[in-house]
């Protein structure tokens, strides 16, 4: 009887004890797999192609540059990633809401003048190792170093340069400042380039005055460049009238010259003749003078009682219908003539 129970009770003992067996066992199996997929995952690892891997063993640094897939030992070897592309930060107000930062952006000028300007600094990693562990934290020492030289060097300018016509200056020497001084820090950084993106007064009503001054400074370089390009217009077209008019007085003094020429060899042919015939030569010179002037004269006589008669011209004998048409000249007879 008691060989009968044992046998019906120990059979589901038995079974119990192996079902445990085998779970455990498949527990232990399911670990090791997790444990293997897990190693095999943290061996593996993609790299970007901007971007650079800081492989670290034993505290050995190693860059990677080449993007694609790439293995490391897990637990022994550990990643950092680092951009290349070049990244940047505001200074004076929040890039992401556009809203103002005043305890960034508020300075005073040389000419004991506030004003708010903002910047926005770009820069690019030149050696990952020195940018992970040269500094606890470069960027933030780039952004103070930056504040620092900004403040510096507004404070050199007055407000009418740091709003209006300084800013490239501004932003030429600021930037020759921090890439020296990045160059002596050595932190595996270096500055792209630093630009000024707004400058104003802090108040309405100093933003307006300076508004009217930039537009008055303004319609001074319109007028500048108008009356610019007026004398440029001007200037080639008195250039052009004076090369005309020395060309007409040219021409004038030939044709003079000429004319002269002609007189002369006139005058000289006359003489020759006249040294030829000097009689003959007088009394034709007389007879084409005469020839000449008495056309157009108008002879009036004058009585003794102050009565005047005029006398047809000359060649109105001969030709009436043009005696009229003479010039007028008055002749005063040396005595007066009777009728």
């Amino acid at each position: 009887m008691f060989k009968k129970k044992e046998k019906v009770y120990d059979q589901p003992v038995q079974k119990d004890r192996n079902w445990r067996a085998k779970i455990g066992k498949g527990a232990g199996i399911a670990a090791g797999i997790l444990i293997l997929f897990s190693l095999f995952m943290g061996s593996v690892y993609s790299l970007k192609e901007n971007e650079y891997a800081v492989v670290t063993t034993f505290g050995v640094p190693k860059v990677v540059e080449e993007s694609g897939i790439h293995f490391k030992i897990p637990h022994v070897q550990r990643l950092s990633r680092v951009p290349k592309t070049i990244n940047g930060f505001s200074i004076g107000y929040d890039s992401n809401s556009g809203e103002s930062v005043d305890k960034e952006s508020f300075m005073i000028t040389r000419d004991y003048n506030f004003v708010n300007v903002d910047f926005y600094v770009e820069y690019r990693v030149t050696d990952p190792t020195k940018y992970l562990y040269a500094s606890e934290n470069p960027i933030f020492i780039l952004k103070n170093l930056t504040q620092s030289y900004i403040r510096d060097t507004i404070g050199l300018y007055d407000v009418d340069s740091v709003i209006t016509t300084g800013k490239n200056e501004i932003q030429a020497s600021i930037k020759e400042k921090i890439i020296s001084r990045l160059d002596a820090e050595d932190i595996g950084i270096q500055l792209v380039n630093i630009t000024i993106q707004d400058a104003e007064p802090p108040t309405q009503e100093v933003i307006n005055a300076f508004k009217n001054v930039e537009n008055a400074k303004q319609g001074k370089e319109t007028s500048i460049n108008k009356a610019n390009q007026k004398r440029n217009e001007d200037i080639p077209a008195a250039r052009a009238a004076a090369d005309e008019t020395v060309k007409t007085a040219q021409a004038q003094a030939e044709e003079r010259v000429n004319e002269a020429k002609g007189q002369t060899a006139r005058l000289n042919e006359l003489y020759a003749e006249y040294q030829k015939y000097p009689l003959i030569t007088k009394q034709r010179m007389f007879y084409e003078t005469m020839e000449e002037i008495l056309p157009d004269m108008k002879i009036i006589i004058e009585n003794s009682d102050g009565t005047t008669q005029t006398m047809l011209p000359i060649d109105s004998f001969t030709n009436p219908s043009q005696g009229e048409k003479k010039t007028v000249q008055k002749a005063e007879p040396t005595e007066p003539v009777e009728k």
